[in-house]
């Protein structure tokens, strides 16, 4: 155990409860963090400072939950219809720093989100994704409630291990069951292929289903929506399948979460096709009819949100569609929009707060890490070049499961050093840097650690300057 003259405590987690004292200490110079109990110290596994009454225990799983039995703010919370911004952290370092950028905003944090896909790429399981964030809470002083969003679930085997580790907010991708060649198909081509969806699955029939749309009228704000039988089928071919297992992983969750809350999301915006503004209408009507209670929905909006740059497309377009998804999503006055691949969208987040109203969700993930990689080009510059130049390596490999669409040639091959940092803002060489990061952590997982945690101050800061540029436009 560390000698206790070279500990330093962070003030902001200093905290007394019930006649005990809890305080982050971090160890010069190797940056290794200890969490001080002074007090009633049953339940923790540590050991005393020698000299003291003060009781050091690692950062451990075991440690954590104890520490979250005590200090009941340290647990995850739902967040239900407030704005809120989901702030992905694949290097389980970002939670002082996404606390420092929402802080005072009235935006609500999601600190621990993560995918399975991100977990698989980093080494991570949910559990000490959940740890890590709630240290970083616990570092920082955050009193406000926060979630914990288990992001992008695909399968009913995935919950598990997100509920056991205390997530709250289940994002639930659905996208392997969209059927998207039912944007062009004929009227007898959709009723041929509506005879094989699922409808034992969505507790209806074809029949009902277009009695309860075809020839209504639906007012929204600013415009009338009325169905055809081909509008119909065509939404739901397109996304019954999708809806039906959205329906699956919903009572599921009821079964591992009987009366507990918890805030559910539907994601389809990784498809090929944006969702219209009938299909939009058709998956809510059926969530609703099937006594689903969610939270956000993600649709596949027009151009393109990919990975780590800004929105690519009509703005114009952008700006009219979305009108009308939120104008959607007030008709049924239970949910929130939510924007994904929201990172670095500069140009649309005002558009996304003049139509929400407040009634919005931003995802990010990948922007945090990519901050990180620009402290290490600042103090570091050498060992950014080598994570850039094997980024570069293995970018045709790493792209497979991301929407990117940046070229390598495109990007300097012997870049100098005063042209480094500047590689962070450059399209090609962002999104490079942005999809390798299961590939680079494989590689340089201790010295990337190491020269983030010797630069913890500089980290935060970044991070605190470039989120608020996210979230200050959607302060309505």
């Amino acid at each position: 155990m560390p000698d206790p003259e070279v500990f330093k405590r962070y003030p902001k987690s200093v905290v007394t409860a019930e006649g005990t004292l809890y305080a982050l200490e971090r160890k010069a110079p190797t940056g290794d963090k200890y969490l001080l109990v002074h007090g009633k110290t049953g339940g923790f596994i540590g050991m005393n400072k020698p000299g003291t009454q003060d009781f050091i225990c690692e950062l451990s799983a075991y440690n954590a939950c104890e520490l979250r039995r005590r200090l009941t703010w340290l647990k995850a919370v739902p967040l239900g219809l407030k704005i809120s911004v989901g702030m992905g952290d694949r290097l389980g370092l970002a939670t002082p720093g996404h606390a420092a950028a929402v802080e005072g905003t009235g935006i609500a944090p999601i600190f621990a989100q993560q995918s399975v896909r991100e977990n698989t790429r980093t080494g991570r399981t949910p559990q000490e994704v959940m740890d890590d964030a709630m240290w970083g809470v616990f570092q920082s002083g955050w009193r406000e409630p926060w979630g914990g969003d288990a992001d992008h679930l695909k399968r009913l085997e995935d919950l598990d291990g997100f509920v056991a580790a205390g997530y709250t907010f289940f994002t639930v991708d659905p996208g392997d069951f969209v059927d998207q060649t039912a944007d062009n198909a004929s009227l007898n081509e959709l009723r041929s292929m509506a005879e094989a969806l699922p409808w034992g699955d969505l507790d209806t029939n074809r029949t009902d289903l277009l009695n309860s749309l075809v020839g209504k009228t639906f007012q929204m704000e600013g415009f009338v929506l009325t169905f055809d039988e081909a509008t119909v089928l065509r939404a739901a071919v397109k996304y019954g399948p999708s809806v039906a297992h959205a329906v699956h992983m919903y009572a599921r969750l009821n079964e591992l979460l009987p009366k507990q809350a918890f805030d559910f999301e539907v994601s389809v915006d990784e498809t090929a096709t944006p969702t219209s503004i009938h299909e939009h209408f058709f998956i809510a009507h059926e969530l609703q009819r099937a006594g689903v209670r969610w939270t956000s929905l993600a649709p596949r909006f027009v151009g393109r949100f990919e990975k780590g740059v800004d929105f690519i497309g009509d703005l114009a377009e952008l700006d009219a569609t979305l009108a009308q998804h939120a104008a959607v999503m007030r008709y049924f006055g239970s949910y929130k929009l939510s924007l994904h691949s929201g990172s670095d969208k500069f140009s649309v987040y005002p558009i996304v707060a003049r139509h929400s109203r407040g009634l919005v969700h931003l995802k990010t993930a990948g922007t945090s890490y990519l901050e990180a990689l620009r402290v290490i080009a600042m103090v570091d510059p050498d060992f950014f070049r080598r994570i850039y130049t094997f980024s570069r390596e293995h970018y045709e490999t790493d792209r497979a499961s991301y929407h990117v669409s940046a070229e390598l040639t495109k990007t300097p091959a012997h870049p100098t050093d005063a042209e480094l940092p500047g590689l962070l803002d450059q399209f090609d060489a962002r999104q490079v840097l942005h999809v390798t990061f299961g590939s680079v952590l494989d590689l340089f997982r201790a010295e990337l650690y190491q020269v983030l945690r010797e630069h913890e101050s500089e980290y935060t800061a970044v991070l605190k300057t470039h989120l608020k540029k996210h979230l200050d436009p959607l302060i309505v």
